[in-house]
């Protein structure tokens, strides 16, 4: 037999097609992986394929030589078991979950950056992102429209980037951190599901729209949802009345959200800029509080230990008074200045505590208060989205709700103010402060004073008295509290407690005249100010209140959704207990065009050599007859006039794999066996013949599809000359993308890979194409190289056509020694 490797076949993608030549699959790349492959995914957009393995590792390879981009290790803050992945329809953010800490990661592809990190109640085992496709008059004005909070609200400032950098979630980089991380304004769901019946949709991956309870049992397999959102398709394994393992379709009716697709997507896309902004505002705290507690712990742990080590009764705020009135401190104090601190010391300290001071000012103006504008801003717009009760009450937005997240983001922008007025008179007491122990330890070491500095009004001597009473008072319970001397620090502590001294509202006119007036005290148009609390407790507090807002719809819609078909498939074969979950069959796929469902899978147990669709439409309100088809493989080779094919025409067929490449074409990967004999081959298989089947199926609905195997029409396809052999490996699984025309091949022992392009034009058009793709990728190769060493290319620039095929019989004869380890 003459070798497959580039020869010319006959495609056969519909049946009226035949004898149009066109050139065969060509392989452009092959590894031996080091860690088996748990799930891999090509990208909607470009020649990239997302993988993950074993050790926890997220690996993104390109077409060309299945060459690495990066990897994303494992942490222990994400997790280190990669449970599903998925593709954004525009290709730049992947979604995958990790199944130890019950969390989903949303990563940008270009700089392999962890953009968002959400926790879900039960573990994830499959996802899927859709794109909404539908067209509506009101969602393309929409969708063309400008983001109005443009025009009215200042641009959101960056984060520092010493934090930036570590947390990868808003880069200096971006000019725009919201929209980026939102991706286009058209409408896409990422849909979760779980065991237990967990299943869950996400707008935009981030804000969870409907959580769908009692309608799915079992572990859910697989899930598509359709791109009307007229339905979501479910494979699930459930247990039998005999207990035993069965793989069932469930359809379930998703009207609400096709019916109200434009007020779902604006009020989707309102939730999703409030989601992120909440972040952006947890993320500015950290900052604060990063550029507050290395200085001030300094400062804590030196006045500590001199307490916890002096031996006379006296308490800190008196050591400190007699130094300030007499000129005088104890041998205790003196050590600690002197020995501890010096002035060296002091001065240093006092400009980094200035400087953390000014940091924190910076970060409660820019940050904290125009993200609360900014929460405003939506929230109110919210709020007048669910006055239009006609529109918008159906998806259960109540504007009570909304009104009291607003009253809370109003608080919490009362206590951010009340911070910049306490860091203000801290810093006036600070710098008396310092600036007279700065002179009384000049005096101590007997040096110069400078006259500047010697000069001390009594304003500058209350402040230094201040700063004592409010610092340096009950000393015990300080201890008690770990040393924690300093307001500001207090206000940024995540504590349920209140503050230990709340701001002095003595002679405030504006507070004077509300506790006198009858009619303003309760006005619900004030906003609390909550005086006793922490920054960080109002924080949670209107977390906790928006949060509250953004379920309520996510419960009101999962209710409606109902089950329109529940159809028992067949029992889980004991031969794939091994085998990973995400690579078994059934396949779903979304026909947009034909508003279908398709389902492909096989029946080993029953039909070996058969492949069944079921196909069903979107609308679950239609009376249309699903149908079942069934594909006879077992001697789908059969061509005379191909030698190869002729050669292998008592070979018995059956399917290991199939993805569907397009609306009319699977991708499949088949295995012959003949006595003892075994060869794997990848082809792709027309559905033009079935797909136009017109025997009817009558499913009797209280039996298993595998029970009524008999009665289910059956197609034999002409597949022609669109296969090829795979030599040298033992196939196991196929994941395709007929918009890139590409496959990836994955061996039984899920390490070893061959990548293909399925559909290669003329050689100007293929040229043409990879200057196109090259231009595609320079922007993840240049970024790529600093996230974890690159794979060696299978091909080396300036090398002959012999020599790199010299090098790639090599490393055939290598991948087939690895082969041993294949389970056959």
């Amino acid at each position: 037999m003459s070798p497959l490797g580039y020869r010319c076949c006959i495609v056969i993608g519909r049946e009226e097609n035949i004898g149009c030549i066109m050139p065969a699959f060509r392989q452009v790349g092959e590894k031996q992986l080091p860690n088996p492959v748990l799930c891999m995914a090509w990208s909607p957009k470009r020649d990239l394929i997302a993988l993950a393995n074993t050790a926890g590792e997220l690996l993104l390879h390109r077409l060309a030589s299945f060459q690495r981009v990066w990897s994303l290790p494992p942490t222990d803050r994400t997790g280190k078991e990669i449970t599903a992945l998925a593709w954004r329809p525009d290709g730049k953010t992947l979604a995958f979950s990790l199944g130890d800490t019950k969390q989903v990661v949303l990563c940008g592809v270009e700089k392999a950056e962890i953009l968002h990190v959400f926790p879900v109640q039960s573990p994830v085992t499959c996802m899927h992102w859709t794109e909404v496709v539908e067209e509506s008059s009101s969602l393309n004005s929409f969708y063309s429209s400008e983001d109005e909070s443009k025009l009215f609200l200042p641009k959101i400032p960056t984060l520092p980037k010493s934090y930036s950098t570590t947390s990868k979630i808003f880069s200096e980089e971006k000019s725009d951190e919201i929209l980026n991380l939102l991706g286009d304004a058209k409408l896409n769901v990422l849909v979760l599901g779980g065991d237990s019946g967990f299943v869950e949709l996400y707008a935009y991956g981030m804000y969870k729209i409907a959580a769908v309870d009692g309608w799915v049992s079992g572990t859910c397999r697989n899930l598509c949802l359709s791109s009307d959102l007229r339905s979501l398709s479910v494979i699930a394994e459930v247990r039998s009345a005999d207990n035993n393992p069965e793989i069932c379709y469930i359809q379930l009716d998703t009207g609400l959200l096709s019916d109200c697709l434009p007020e779902v997507t604006r009020m989707a896309l309102k939730f999703t800029y409030i989601s992120t902004l909440l972040q952006y505002l947890h993320l500015s705290l950290t900052c604060m509080c990063e550029a507050w507690e290395d200085i001030l712990m300094q400062m804590d742990l030196r006045l500590t230990k001199f307490v916890q080590e002096k031996n006379t009764s006296t308490q800190v705020q008196d050591e400190f008074l007699e130094l300030l009135l007499w000129g005088q401190s104890s041998p205790e104090l003196q050590a600690l200045l002197m020995n501890q601190l010096t002035v060296k010391g002091l001065k240093k300290l006092g400009q980094s505590i200035e400087s953390s001071y000014s940091s924190i000012q910076k970060l409660v103006i820019s940050h904290l208060q125009s993200g609360s504008e900014a929460l405003l801003y939506h929230l109110s717009e919210v709020r007048g989205m669910s006055l239009w009760r006609q529109k918008f009450e159906p998806l259960g937005l109540d504007s009570a709700a909304i009104e009291g997240a607003i009253t809370a983001v109003g608080s919490f922008s009362l206590k951010a103010n009340e911070l910049l007025q306490v860091i203000d008179k801290s810093m006036k007491n600070f710098k008396a402060f310092f600036r007279w122990l700065y002179v009384a330890m000049l005096r101590m070491c007997e040096e110069h004073v400078p006259p500047e500095l010697n000069k001390m009004t009594q304003k500058d001597i209350a402040f230094v008295a201040d700063f004592l009473s409010e610092h340096f008072s009950e000393n015990e319970e300080l201890f008690d509290r770990k040393g924690k001397y300093f307001n500001v620090e207090r206000y940024l502590k995540d504590e349920d407690e209140d503050l230990m001294s709340p701001p002095n509202t003595q002679g405030n006119q504006w507070l004077k005249f509300l506790e006198e007036s009858t009619h303003l005290k309760e006005s619900p148009l004030l906003f609390p100010s909550y005086p006793q609390k922490s920054l960080h407790f109002v924080k949670r507090m209107m977390e906790g209140v928006i949060q509250h807002c953004l379920q309520k719809p996510a419960e009101v819609i999962g209710k409606s959704v109902k089950q329109a078909a529940f159809m028992p498939l067949y029992t889980v074969p004991e031969s794939s207990e091994n085998t990973p979950r995400l690579f078994e069959l059934p396949s779903l796929w979304n026909d947009k065009k034909a508003k279908m469902h398709n389902v492909v899978f096989c029946m080993p147990e029953v039909s070996p050599s058969k492949l069944y669709l079921l196909r069903k439409e979107t609308h679950s309100n239609s009376h249309a007859p699903h149908s079942v088809v069934s594909i006879n493989l077992s001697h789908l080779l059969e061509n005379p006039e191909d030698d190869d094919a002729a050669e292998r025409s008592s070979y018995v067929y059956s399917c290991l794999d199939a993805r569907f490449y397009d609306d009319e074409v699977l991708t499949v990967v088949l295995r012959g066996r003949e006595e003892q004999s075994d060869w794997r081959v990848l082809a792709q298989l027309p559905l033009s013949s079935s797909l136009s089947c017109g025997t009817d199926f009558s499913w009797q609905a209280d039996m298993r599809l595998d029970q009524q195997s008999s009665s289910i029409p059956c197609q034999t396809p002409v597949l022609g000359n669109q296969w090829r052999e795979l030599e040298n490996m033992k196939a196991q699984f196929v994941a395709v993308n007929g918009i890139r025309k590409v496959a990836c091949v994955l061996s039984s022992n899920v390490r070893h890979i061959r990548v293909f392009e399925m559909d290669v034009e003329d050689e100007d058009d293929e040229g043409l194409d990879s200057q196109n793709a090259s231009a595609d990728q320079d922007g993840l190769e240049t970024s790529g190289t600093s996230h974890g060493p690159r794979e060696e290319n299978l091909e080396t620039d300036g090398h002959t056509k012999e020599e790199e095929g010299g090098a790639l019989h090599k490393a055939e004869e290598h991948l087939e020694s690895e082969e041993a380890l294949d389970v056959p």
